[in-house]
């Protein structure tokens, strides 16, 4: 499929390891994140219902009593 005539093309990722940020306290975690360049990043609680498209340069934290628990791309 062709892009649209004006568009951007999709941020490129920051080459980073998700699993890093797992067992940092989520404020540390999110300071680190966007100084490796991610343009979004979101705390989410366990369980939180969210939706499923993937955004390039987002990373999702699932953090539990302060502490990411679980991190992934998208």
């Amino acid at each position: 499929m062709a892009p649209i005539p004006g568009s951007q093309p999709p941020p490129a990722e920051p080459q980073d390891t998700p699993d890093a940020y797992v067992g940092l306290d989520a404020e540390s975690a999110e300071r680190q994140a966007r100084g490796r360049g991610w343009s979004a990043v979101r705390q989410l609680p366990p369980g939180a219902i969210i939706t499923m498209e993937y955004r390039a340069g987002r990373l999702n934290f699932e953090v539990r009593d302060g502490t990411v628990t679980r991190c992934w791309k998208g």
